[in-house]
């Protein structure tokens, strides 16, 4: 027989781009070499990852496959690229230090929670780490609230200021070590410390004795603030009426509803009902806020979340958040602790400044959030998750684009759910939830985040995008940026075009969609307020072939926080004064005579009451209309409250309207409503009847795959129903799941067209 061929040996170099650095990718590829039996060497620089690896053919071959099949959970691998170069004389495998010299280009990971492995080792009374509360590794922990600058080293993060024991370093610089290179690595003798500040500031106790009065004092009551990963809770006693009262009542937040903590899984499904897409959700590493539906027999505060059957939960994903739990022995109301709808607080003395009057004690520590971020929060329907808002163990999040942009591009977004994005080489980066910019306080957070992610990439703009509504700060901001500096690029992106953009974004769409474009308020091309958008939509142009037949707005924005403004505003459109004046209607019940007839003349000469097509606001005007609401305490209160009345939906029972020259015309519902006095019937057929209106249009473009866009599709029944139908009618069909419907993703759809805008 003849003779075997002698094994082939080569060396390649391999660069790996994505989420590569602070998640144990590095000890990954070191192990992985020396099972492979390869030699060579891994550094991070600032593409990513660096990897240069000789050996058997074969075994090279496995291993750069094996790269992005089986790499550590925490990353996100965008790229494996590989090149043969010449043979070294070298020997070993070995991690080198990082390579700060290149540009930045290296992906930010986020905030994880707390692995299984560091809460086992916390559980073990013999393990150095007990009950230590800040426990962390390469698999979890913090990432971007700590980091100052790129790359992920421990000098450029707030871990800097504590020195490793000799313990911690020994663990540091193994690369067999579950903790090697975890930048926070700490434990009870080298890391932060932890304490409890009473009202006047003074220190009443520090470490496991901080945690225990901690917990007494949210058992009797008592409202904390809680330092998290990237900000502030207040928290208390959820079971408590009394305690989740006075929340309410200091923070005068009298009915959004307030997210709960618990314990462990078990805990959760005694106070809701949870089926197993939702348990995933809020078991997965990131641990968001899912939004789910009460049980019937739970034994929360009924003032948690009023008047709606569902509730936010989550479990704890810090060491300090399971440890109170732990002694607590119950949930706790865990709300970000910021003024109403501002930016969470991420430094305890703002907590004294802002929030003073709320809070009976503190409990903080001494290591330094750099970046602020909120905890996420999604609810699932079918199958799908959808966010509402996208910050803590999602964000930074990076996409990668389809081909590379020869431009910097920032997005700025809009003004509420604010969010920026940037976009250079071949990714897009989302930034955290911000915040509606309706403060000072809140753009000064704009700012602080735009410097952040400037600092981390070296990033300088050549073309700032922004929302074409003139009194946007966004806008405003843009337009001052191109004013100071000329050779900047600026293009507008009208509001609804974005938001379908965005869809496209999230599934690298280039093509024409049959863009439903629904939401509260959006700048149109012809200063008007849209709201009830159909697009013809690509990269290039779009082209509004339906829209919601307009009504005016009595009041302009003092109607988006009272729904019987805009329901009167369509009982003028489908009745006379008197005749409205007739009506026995839980609308017009909520004006006297004399104000009806005052906002009639207003309306008729339209002071103060723009045009809208709004379909946000004509869901206000039905829970108006059906006497579910007539004065919003937070955006979203009526949309939450339909839902909850909303038993089924039979979609052959539904209101009338018309489809005509363009127009989507409900004054006929809006009669067939304001005679219904079954507001649960009610709800559901406004259901059916959207679904009915988009099933009419899609019929008539079948060419086209539909896009689902704008915040009313945050409605779980409405899209349920409208998922069902597309299913059973094989109509391909896209909402997004890895990004919010709302104006959160703005920024995504402004970046996907200065992309293919500069491609073209």
């Amino acid at each position: 027989m003849p003779l075997s061929a002698e094994p082939i040996s080569k060396r390649a170099r391999i660069r790996v781009k994505g989420v590569v650095q602070g998640v144990g990718f590095r000890p990954f590829v070191y192990q992985l070499a020396l099972k492979h039996s390869l030699e060579g060497f891994v550094r991070n620089d600032a593409h990513g990852v660096l990897i240069e690896v000789q050996g058997e053919e074969t075994s090279l071959a496995l291993f750069i496959k094996k790269l992005s099949e089986e790499s550590p959970v925490l990353s996100k691998v965008e790229s494996v690229t590989s090149g043969d170069i010449p043979l070294k004389d070298t020997s070993g495998f070995r991690i080198e230090l990082s390579d700060e010299k290149l540009s930045k280009l290296t992906m930010v990971s986020p905030d994880i929670a707390v692995c299984e492995k560091c809460k086992e080792e916390m559980s073990n009374p013999a393990n150095r780490r007990y009950a230590y509360p800040f426990i962390n590794c390469t698999d979890c922990g913090p990432r971007y609230s700590i980091i100052k600058e790129l790359p992920y080293d421990r000098p450029y993060t707030s871990m800097n200021s504590f020195k490793m024991c000799e313990a911690c370093k020994k663990e540091y610089d193994d690369p067999v070590n579950r903790r090697y290179h975890a930048q926070p690595i700490s434990c009870p003798d080298c890391g932060p410390r932890l304490y409890l500040l009473d009202k006047e500031a003074n220190r009443t106790a520090e470490d496991s004795e901080a945690i225990s009065l901690a917990a007494k004092l949210i058992n009797e009551g008592k409202i904390l603030a809680l330092k998290g990963l990237g900000g502030f809770h207040l928290v208390c006693d959820a079971s408590s009426d009394e305690a989740v009262s006075a929340l309410r009542e200091r923070k005068r937040r009298p009915n959004k509803p307030l997210a709960v903590m618990f314990e462990d899984i078990q805990a959760i499904r005694k106070e809701a009902l949870i089926d197993d897409v939702q348990q995933r959700l809020i078991l997965s590493k990131e641990h968001p806020i899912v939004i789910v539906a009460k049980h019937p027999r739970g034994t929360l505060s009924k003032y948690v979340a009023p008047d709606i059957d569902r509730v936010g939960v989550f479990l704890p994903y810090t060491p300090l958040h399971i440890l109170l739990l732990k002694q607590l022995k119950k949930p706790m109301v865990a709300t970000s602790a910021n003024l109403s709808d501002a930016p969470i607080i991420t430094d305890e003395k703002d907590i004294f400044k802002k929030l003073g009057g709320v809070i009976d004690a503190v409990l903080s520590y001494d290591r330094e959030i750099v970046n602020g971020c909120d905890d996420s929060v999604a609810q699932t329907v079918r199958d799908k998750n959808l966010f509402m808002r996208l910050a803590r163990g999602y964000t930074p999040k990076s996409f990668l684009l389809p081909k590379k942009s020869n431009k910097r591009i920032l997005a700025v977004g809009a003004n509420q759910k604010s969010t920026l994005a940037l976009a250079f080489g071949d990714h897009i980066i989302l930034s955290p939830h911000i915040g509606d910019l309706d403060s000072l306080d809140a753009f000064e957070y704009f700012t602080r985040t735009l410097e952040t992610f400037k600092r981390f990439y070296d990033f300088a703009p050549d073309i700032i995008v922004c929302d074409k509504h003139p009194e946007y700060e966004t806008s405003k901001w843009a337009k001052q940026m191109i004013k100071e500096n000329p050779n900047i690029e600026l293009i507008e992106v009208q509001h609804h075009y974005a938001h379908a953009l965005a869809c496209m974004a999230e599934y690298s769409l280039d093509e024409k969609v049959l863009a439903f474009c629904f939401d509260g308020t959006g700048y149109a091309d012809d200063g008007t307020i849209w709201g009830g958008e159909v697009l013809i939509a690509d990269t290039q142009s779009y082209e509004r072939v339906y829209h919601l037949k307009e009504f005016r707005l009595i009041g302009g924005s003092r109607a988006v926080k009272e729904p019987r403004r805009a329901a009167l505003s369509l009982l003028f459109e489908c009745y006379g004064l008197e005749e409205v004046l007739a009506l026995e209607n839980e609308t017009v019940k909520s004006f006297t005579p004399e104000e009806i007839r005052n906002l009639h003349r207003v309306w008729q000469k339209g002071i103060n009451s723009p045009y809208t097509s709004s379909m946000g606001r004509v869901f206000d005007a039905a829970a108006s209309l059906l006497g579910v609401i007539q004065k919003l305490d937070y955006e979203g209160h009526s949309g939450l409250l339909l839902e909850s009345i909303t038993e089924s939906v039979d979609k052959k029972k539904k209101f009338g309207y018309t489809i005509e020259d363009k127009a989507i015309d409900i004054s006929q519902m809006i009669k067939e409503i304001t005679r219904l006095q079954d507001a649960k019937r009610g709800a559901g057929m406004l259901i059916s009847t959207i679904v009915n209106i988009i099933l009419d249009i899609v019929q008539r473009y079948p060419q086209f795959a539909v896009v689902l866009c704008g915040g009313v599709f945050q409605n779980r029944v409405l899209v349920d129903n409208l998922i069902e139908v597309f299913e059973e009618r094989k109509i391909r069909y896209y909402i997004q799941e890895k990004t919010p419907v709302n104006d959160a993703s703005i920024p995504l759809g402004q970046i996907w067209k200065a992309v293919y805008r500069r491609d073209r």
